[in-house]
């Protein structure tokens, strides 16, 4: 027993120290290298996005396949309801850092904003960000737990 609880405690340790993750949600034709939020702290469980304001961020990602368009769909997951999020600009290879067509073997770095609209609930949410190419296909999707303050 006493063996059982070091291990479960050793587990919770290790999740604490690692703090934030960004996770694979069904990446197909990239796999995402870095996700950085502004003002994001990533010692914590949680990215912290405060009501009434617009958060920056940025994804590397290296491609595996041409992609001649790429479309940007977000959903937010809130007690295990995935509900979409619309963008005012869903195309991705415009003012996003992206130059359309992406090539095969090539590394990329897209850029966003996020609105955080003050009617926003206050409430932990895993937020699904997806780059999708010209057929849907999921080029990169990368799961992000936050929580609106």
């Amino acid at each position: 027993m006493w063996k059982l609880c070091f291990l479960w405690f050793g587990l919770l340790m290790v999740t604490f120290v690692q703090g934030l993750g960004f996770t694979d949600c069904g990446s197909k034709t990239g796999k995402f290298t870095r996700v950085a939020i502004e003002g994001c702290d990533t010692t914590k469980s949680e990215c912290i996005l405060k009501r009434n304001t617009t958060v920056s961020f940025s994804i590397d990602f290296a491609l595996a396949e041409v992609a001649s368009a790429v479309t940007t769909v977000v959903h937010g997951k809130v007690l295990g309801i995935e509900m979409p999020f619309p963008l005012a600009n869903p195309d991705a290879c415009v003012n996003s850092g992206l130059k359309c067509p992406l090539e095969k073997d090539e590394s990329y770095r897209y850029t966003a904003t996020l609105p955080v609209l003050k009617t926003y609930p206050k409430v932990s949410v895993l937020v699904k960000w997806e780059l999708q190419d010209q057929n849907g296909v999921d080029i990169i999707c990368v799961e992000i737990p936050a929580k609106i303050q």
